[in-house]
Protein backbone atom coordinates (compact mmCIF):
# COMPACT_ATOMS: atom_id res chain seq x y z
CA UNK A 1 0.00 0.00 0.00
CA UNK A 2 0.96 3.65 -1.13
CA UNK A 3 1.16 6.61 1.13
CA UNK A 4 -0.92 9.62 0.76
CA UNK A 5 2.37 11.91 -0.17
CA UNK A 6 3.53 8.56 -2.27
CA UNK A 7 4.17 8.97 -6.07
CA UNK A 8 1.67 6.75 -8.05
CA UNK A 9 2.85 5.79 -11.42
CA UNK A 10 -0.60 6.74 -13.03
CA UNK A 11 -0.03 9.91 -12.34
CA UNK A 12 2.99 10.40 -13.76
CA UNK A 13 3.59 13.94 -15.97
CA UNK A 14 4.72 10.91 -18.74
CA UNK A 15 7.46 10.48 -21.28
CA UNK A 16 8.83 13.14 -23.38
CA UNK A 17 7.29 11.11 -26.47
CA UNK A 18 4.28 9.23 -25.87
CA UNK A 19 4.31 5.56 -26.02
CA UNK A 20 1.81 3.02 -25.51
CA UNK A 21 1.23 1.06 -22.16
CA UNK A 22 3.62 -2.47 -21.81
CA UNK A 23 0.90 -5.18 -20.63
CA UNK A 24 2.79 -6.55 -17.83
CA UNK A 25 4.74 -3.13 -16.55
CA UNK A 26 4.26 -0.18 -15.06
CA UNK A 27 6.59 3.16 -16.78
CA UNK A 28 8.71 2.99 -13.46
CA UNK A 29 9.27 -0.20 -13.70
CA UNK A 30 10.16 0.24 -17.55
CA UNK A 31 12.78 2.55 -16.82
CA UNK A 32 14.41 0.90 -14.32
CA UNK A 33 14.46 -2.08 -17.31
CA UNK A 34 15.85 0.52 -19.46
CA UNK A 35 18.50 2.05 -17.07
CA UNK A 36 19.64 -1.29 -16.36
CA UNK A 37 20.02 -2.43 -19.84
CA UNK A 38 21.85 1.10 -20.96
CA UNK A 39 25.34 0.98 -21.83
CA UNK A 40 26.32 3.59 -19.50
CA UNK A 41 25.05 1.79 -16.82
CA UNK A 42 26.86 -1.50 -18.03
CA UNK A 43 30.29 1.11 -17.93
CA UNK A 44 30.24 1.41 -14.22
CA UNK A 45 31.33 -1.80 -13.79
CA UNK A 46 34.92 -0.54 -14.83
CA UNK A 47 34.46 2.71 -13.12
CA UNK A 48 36.44 3.52 -10.06
CA UNK A 49 34.77 4.15 -7.20
CA UNK A 50 37.49 4.63 -4.26
CA UNK A 51 39.82 1.98 -5.27
CA UNK A 52 40.93 0.86 -8.19
CA UNK A 53 41.97 -3.07 -9.01
CA UNK A 54 45.61 -2.58 -8.02
CA UNK A 55 44.42 -2.94 -4.76
CA UNK A 56 41.72 -6.02 -5.40
CA UNK A 57 39.39 -6.78 -7.93
CA UNK A 58 36.73 -7.45 -4.67
CA UNK A 59 36.22 -3.90 -3.79
CA UNK A 60 33.18 -1.66 -4.61
CA UNK A 61 33.18 -0.36 -8.10
CA UNK A 62 30.97 2.48 -9.30
CA UNK A 63 28.68 -0.59 -10.49
CA UNK A 64 28.46 -2.50 -7.46
CA UNK A 65 28.05 0.49 -5.14
CA UNK A 66 25.18 1.66 -7.31
CA UNK A 67 23.16 -1.66 -6.21
CA UNK A 68 24.10 -1.61 -3.02
CA UNK A 69 22.04 1.92 -3.07
CA UNK A 70 19.45 0.58 -5.16
CA UNK A 71 18.82 -2.15 -2.28
CA UNK A 72 18.77 0.26 0.54
CA UNK A 73 16.61 2.71 -0.90
CA UNK A 74 13.98 -0.17 -1.75
CA UNK A 75 14.20 -1.21 1.46
CA UNK A 76 13.55 2.01 3.14
CA UNK A 77 10.75 3.11 0.63
CA UNK A 78 8.57 0.16 1.17
CA UNK A 79 9.02 1.12 5.29
CA UNK A 80 7.90 4.81 4.40
CA UNK A 81 4.87 3.85 2.27
CA UNK A 82 6.64 5.23 -0.87
CA UNK A 83 6.66 3.70 -4.59
CA UNK A 84 9.31 1.30 -4.71
CA UNK A 85 9.75 1.12 -8.28
CA UNK A 86 10.61 4.73 -8.81
CA UNK A 87 12.75 4.49 -5.78
CA UNK A 88 15.01 1.64 -7.79
CA UNK A 89 15.08 3.31 -11.15
CA UNK A 90 16.62 6.68 -9.32
CA UNK A 91 19.10 4.50 -7.30
CA UNK A 92 20.12 2.61 -10.48
CA UNK A 93 20.59 6.10 -12.44
CA UNK A 94 22.19 8.29 -9.95
CA UNK A 95 25.36 7.51 -10.80
CA UNK A 96 25.26 7.07 -14.51
CA UNK A 97 27.08 10.54 -15.26
CA UNK A 98 30.53 9.96 -13.42
CA UNK A 99 33.37 9.83 -15.12
CA UNK A 100 36.62 7.20 -14.78
CA UNK A 101 38.44 7.71 -11.87
CA UNK A 102 36.20 8.21 -9.14
CA UNK A 103 35.92 11.85 -7.72
CA UNK A 104 39.85 12.57 -9.43
CA UNK A 105 38.45 12.33 -12.61
CA UNK A 106 35.60 14.66 -11.94
CA UNK A 107 37.35 17.40 -10.05
CA UNK A 108 39.93 17.23 -13.32
CA UNK A 109 37.51 17.27 -16.06
CA UNK A 110 35.52 19.79 -14.07
CA UNK A 111 38.95 21.96 -14.25
CA UNK A 112 39.87 21.13 -17.51
CA UNK A 113 36.40 22.45 -18.68
CA UNK A 114 36.55 25.72 -16.56
CA UNK A 115 38.97 27.01 -18.26
CA UNK A 116 37.24 27.09 -21.18
CA UNK A 117 34.06 28.44 -19.34
CA UNK A 118 32.35 25.90 -18.79
CA UNK A 119 31.98 23.25 -16.03
CA UNK A 120 31.44 19.11 -15.42
CA UNK A 121 28.52 18.24 -13.19
CA UNK A 122 27.64 14.44 -12.97
CA UNK A 123 24.13 14.85 -12.87
CA UNK A 124 23.25 16.96 -15.55
CA UNK A 125 25.70 14.77 -17.99
CA UNK A 126 23.14 12.13 -16.41
CA UNK A 127 20.53 13.45 -18.18
CA UNK A 128 22.50 14.55 -21.33
CA UNK A 129 22.95 10.46 -21.25
CA UNK A 130 19.20 9.21 -20.56
CA UNK A 131 17.80 12.51 -23.22
CA UNK A 132 20.54 11.85 -25.86
CA UNK A 133 23.54 9.58 -25.94
CA UNK A 134 22.11 6.22 -25.60
CA UNK A 135 20.62 5.13 -28.87
CA UNK A 136 18.62 2.16 -28.81
CA UNK A 137 15.29 3.39 -29.97
CA UNK A 138 14.26 4.07 -33.84
CA UNK A 139 11.57 6.48 -32.39
CA UNK A 140 13.61 9.10 -30.18
CA UNK A 141 17.12 9.81 -29.33
CA UNK A 142 17.81 8.36 -25.28
CA UNK A 143 15.72 6.09 -23.16
CA UNK A 144 12.40 8.16 -22.73
CA UNK A 145 12.12 8.05 -19.37
CA UNK A 146 9.58 9.32 -17.57
CA UNK A 147 9.83 12.87 -16.43
CA UNK A 148 9.57 11.82 -12.52
CA UNK A 149 12.85 10.06 -13.02
CA UNK A 150 14.38 12.80 -15.05
CA UNK A 151 13.55 15.09 -12.32
CA UNK A 152 15.19 13.09 -9.97
CA UNK A 153 18.74 12.38 -11.43
CA UNK A 154 18.74 16.51 -11.77
CA UNK A 155 17.15 17.08 -7.97
CA UNK A 156 17.86 13.96 -5.80
CA UNK A 157 21.10 15.83 -4.74
CA UNK A 158 20.98 18.77 -5.43
CA UNK A 159 18.67 22.24 -5.64
CA UNK A 160 19.64 23.71 -8.98
CA UNK A 161 18.66 27.74 -9.76
CA UNK A 162 16.32 28.33 -11.97
CA UNK A 163 18.13 31.50 -13.09
CA UNK A 164 21.47 29.81 -13.23
CA UNK A 165 20.08 26.85 -15.50
CA UNK A 166 17.13 27.95 -17.13
CA UNK A 167 17.49 25.03 -19.51
CA UNK A 168 15.92 22.74 -16.74
CA UNK A 169 12.94 25.03 -16.40
CA UNK A 170 10.38 22.17 -16.92
CA UNK A 171 11.70 20.32 -13.33
CA UNK A 172 9.83 22.38 -11.24
CA UNK A 173 13.11 23.43 -9.78
CA UNK A 174 11.61 26.12 -7.51
CA UNK A 175 10.06 23.36 -5.91
CA UNK A 176 10.98 20.20 -3.84
CA UNK A 177 11.32 16.63 -5.49
CA UNK A 178 9.37 13.90 -3.77
CA UNK A 179 10.28 11.89 -0.93
CA UNK A 180 11.26 9.02 -3.58
CA UNK A 181 13.60 11.01 -5.20
CA UNK A 182 14.65 12.58 -1.42
CA UNK A 183 15.95 9.72 0.07
CA UNK A 184 18.71 8.85 -3.14
CA UNK A 185 21.48 11.21 -1.70
CA UNK A 186 20.70 9.89 1.48
CA UNK A 187 21.07 5.86 0.86
CA UNK A 188 23.81 7.08 -1.07
CA UNK A 189 25.49 8.43 1.69
CA UNK A 190 24.79 5.17 3.87
CA UNK A 191 26.17 3.28 1.12
CA UNK A 192 29.47 4.63 0.69
CA UNK A 193 30.23 5.50 4.16
CA UNK A 194 30.08 2.08 5.46
CA UNK A 195 31.67 0.68 2.15
CA UNK A 196 34.74 2.39 2.56
CA UNK A 197 34.93 1.93 5.82
CA UNK A 198 34.71 -2.02 5.17
CA UNK A 199 37.14 -1.81 1.82
CA UNK A 200 39.71 0.78 3.61
CA UNK A 201 40.15 -1.50 6.37
CA UNK A 202 40.37 -4.72 3.50
CA UNK A 203 43.07 -2.57 1.86
CA UNK A 204 44.79 -1.95 5.39
CA UNK A 205 44.55 1.60 4.55
CA UNK A 206 42.67 1.84 7.80
CA UNK A 207 42.66 0.30 11.50
CA UNK A 208 40.13 -1.28 13.58
CA UNK A 209 41.50 1.09 16.55
CA UNK A 210 41.50 4.09 13.92
CA UNK A 211 37.98 4.12 12.71
CA UNK A 212 36.86 3.49 16.22
CA UNK A 213 38.35 6.61 17.41
CA UNK A 214 37.70 8.54 14.85
CA UNK A 215 34.18 7.31 14.56
CA UNK A 216 31.77 8.04 17.04
CA UNK A 217 28.95 5.61 15.69
CA UNK A 218 31.62 2.99 15.10
CA UNK A 219 32.88 2.93 17.87
CA UNK A 220 29.22 2.11 19.77
CA UNK A 221 29.02 -0.57 17.63
CA UNK A 222 31.96 -2.38 17.79
CA UNK A 223 32.22 -2.34 21.83
CA UNK A 224 28.89 -3.78 21.36
CA UNK A 225 30.05 -6.57 18.77
CA UNK A 226 32.97 -7.42 20.89
CA UNK A 227 30.96 -7.73 24.23
CA UNK A 228 28.43 -10.25 22.14
CA UNK A 229 31.28 -12.28 20.54
CA UNK A 230 34.18 -11.71 22.26
CA UNK A 231 36.14 -14.81 21.21
CA UNK A 232 35.35 -13.94 17.54
CA UNK A 233 38.26 -13.15 15.49
CA UNK A 234 38.73 -9.15 15.29
CA UNK A 235 37.56 -9.22 11.51
CA UNK A 236 34.56 -10.71 12.36
CA UNK A 237 33.64 -8.39 15.06
CA UNK A 238 34.54 -5.42 12.29
CA UNK A 239 31.78 -6.90 10.03
CA UNK A 240 29.49 -6.96 13.26
CA UNK A 241 29.70 -3.93 14.37
CA UNK A 242 29.86 -1.99 10.80
CA UNK A 243 26.65 -4.00 10.66
CA UNK A 244 25.22 -1.70 13.61
CA UNK A 245 26.21 1.00 11.98
CA UNK A 246 24.55 0.37 8.60
CA UNK A 247 21.29 -0.70 10.56
CA UNK A 248 21.67 2.80 12.82
CA UNK A 249 21.75 4.83 9.90
CA UNK A 250 19.15 3.05 7.89
CA UNK A 251 16.31 2.62 11.22
CA UNK A 252 17.00 6.58 11.82
CA UNK A 253 16.48 7.67 8.21
CA UNK A 254 12.82 5.52 8.06
CA UNK A 255 11.84 6.65 11.68
CA UNK A 256 12.79 10.22 12.09
CA UNK A 257 11.45 10.81 7.83
CA UNK A 258 8.16 9.59 8.57
CA UNK A 259 8.49 11.65 12.09
CA UNK A 260 9.10 14.93 10.19
CA UNK A 261 6.39 13.78 7.72
CA UNK A 262 3.50 13.51 10.22
CA UNK A 263 4.67 16.67 11.79
CA UNK A 264 4.55 18.16 8.51
CA UNK A 265 1.15 17.28 8.03
CA UNK A 266 2.19 16.34 4.43
CA UNK A 267 -0.77 14.61 2.56
CA UNK A 268 0.09 14.19 -0.95
CA UNK A 269 3.28 14.50 -3.53
CA UNK A 270 2.68 18.55 -3.87
CA UNK A 271 2.10 18.74 -0.47
CA UNK A 272 5.94 17.93 -0.19
CA UNK A 273 7.21 19.79 -3.48
CA UNK A 274 5.74 22.77 -1.70
CA UNK A 275 7.38 22.21 1.67
CA UNK A 276 10.09 24.69 2.50
CA UNK A 277 12.64 22.06 3.16
CA UNK A 278 13.28 18.71 2.16
CA UNK A 279 11.42 16.48 4.65
CA UNK A 280 13.94 12.89 4.20
CA UNK A 281 16.81 13.55 6.99
CA UNK A 282 18.53 11.26 9.63
CA UNK A 283 18.13 12.97 13.06
CA UNK A 284 20.30 15.76 14.39
CA UNK A 285 22.33 13.18 16.98
CA UNK A 286 22.85 11.12 14.21
CA UNK A 287 23.34 13.53 11.25
CA UNK A 288 26.37 14.24 13.35
CA UNK A 289 27.43 11.49 13.48
CA UNK A 290 27.18 10.33 10.13
CA UNK A 291 29.05 14.18 9.44
CA UNK A 292 31.88 12.85 12.20
CA UNK A 293 32.03 9.93 10.09
CA UNK A 294 32.35 11.14 6.51
CA UNK A 295 34.74 13.96 8.03
CA UNK A 296 36.85 10.89 9.03
CA UNK A 297 36.79 9.19 5.50
CA UNK A 298 37.76 12.33 3.84
CA UNK A 299 40.87 12.84 6.29
CA UNK A 300 41.74 9.37 6.89
CA UNK A 301 40.88 7.49 3.92
CA UNK A 302 39.78 9.79 0.17
CA UNK A 303 42.64 12.35 1.05
CA UNK A 304 45.37 9.89 2.34
CA UNK A 305 48.80 9.70 1.17
CA UNK A 306 48.46 5.97 0.31
CA UNK A 307 45.74 7.46 -2.73
CA UNK A 308 47.81 10.64 -3.56
CA UNK A 309 49.24 8.95 -5.94
CA UNK A 310 46.64 7.28 -7.96
CA UNK A 311 44.84 10.87 -7.44
CA UNK A 312 47.52 12.56 -9.40
CA UNK A 313 47.64 10.07 -11.59
CA UNK A 314 43.80 10.51 -13.10
CA UNK A 315 44.18 14.22 -12.75
CA UNK A 316 47.18 14.13 -15.29
CA UNK A 317 45.65 11.29 -17.63
CA UNK A 318 42.05 13.21 -17.74
CA UNK A 319 44.15 16.60 -18.15
CA UNK A 320 46.62 16.01 -20.76
CA UNK A 321 44.27 13.45 -22.84
CA UNK A 322 41.64 16.92 -23.32
CA UNK A 323 44.80 19.18 -24.12
CA UNK A 324 45.84 16.77 -26.81
CA UNK A 325 42.22 16.52 -28.31
CA UNK A 326 41.63 20.24 -28.02
CA UNK A 327 45.23 21.22 -30.26
CA UNK A 328 44.32 18.00 -32.57
CA UNK A 329 40.39 17.23 -32.59
CA UNK A 330 40.85 15.33 -35.99
CA UNK A 331 42.39 12.21 -33.66
CA UNK A 332 38.69 12.29 -31.68
CA UNK A 333 37.00 9.71 -32.93
CA UNK A 334 34.50 10.45 -36.29
CA UNK A 335 31.21 10.45 -34.22
CA UNK A 336 32.65 13.26 -31.90
CA UNK A 337 34.28 15.39 -34.76
CA UNK A 338 30.53 15.49 -36.64
CA UNK A 339 29.29 16.76 -32.91
CA UNK A 340 31.49 19.38 -33.09
CA UNK A 341 30.45 21.01 -35.87
CA UNK A 342 27.43 21.73 -34.01
CA UNK A 343 28.43 21.89 -29.89
CA UNK A 344 31.46 23.27 -28.77
CA UNK A 345 34.53 21.26 -29.03
CA UNK A 346 35.43 21.47 -25.03
CA UNK A 347 31.69 20.35 -24.43
CA UNK A 348 32.50 17.30 -27.00
CA UNK A 349 35.64 16.16 -25.66
CA UNK A 350 34.27 16.40 -21.97
CA UNK A 351 31.43 14.18 -22.88
CA UNK A 352 33.78 11.70 -24.58
CA UNK A 353 36.13 11.43 -21.66
CA UNK A 354 32.86 11.08 -19.23
CA UNK A 355 32.01 8.05 -20.63
CA UNK A 356 35.02 5.90 -20.57
CA UNK A 357 36.09 3.48 -18.38
CA UNK A 358 39.23 3.22 -16.66
CA UNK A 359 40.90 0.64 -18.18
CA UNK A 360 39.59 2.60 -21.73
CA UNK A 361 41.01 5.98 -20.98
CA UNK A 362 44.18 4.13 -20.10
CA UNK A 363 44.59 2.95 -23.52
CA UNK A 364 43.87 6.19 -24.77
CA UNK A 365 46.45 7.88 -22.74
CA UNK A 366 49.07 5.70 -23.88
CA UNK A 367 47.95 6.10 -27.26
CA UNK A 368 48.25 9.88 -27.17
CA UNK A 369 50.24 11.04 -24.81
CA UNK A 370 52.05 8.08 -23.89
CA UNK A 371 56.26 9.05 -23.90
Amino acid sequence: MLADFAVRVEQSKGRRFPEPPHPYRDNFQRDRDRIVHARAFRRLEAKTQVFTRRYSDHFRNRLTHTIEVAQISRTIAAQLGLNSELVEALALVHDIGHPPFGHAGEKALDAAMRRHGLFFDHNLHALRIVEDFELRYAAFRGLNLTFEVREGIIKHSHDYDVNEHPELAEYLLELRPPLESQLIDLTDEIAYGTADLDDGREAHLLSVEQIAEGSQIFASSFSKARELYPDAPQRLQFNEGLKRVFDRLVSDLIDNTRARVAAADVHSVEDVRRYPERLAAFSPDVEDQRRQLKDFLYENLYFSAALEGEKEDAERIVGELFNHWMEKPEDLPRSYREKSAHESLPRVICDYIAGMTDPFIYEQYEKYCGA
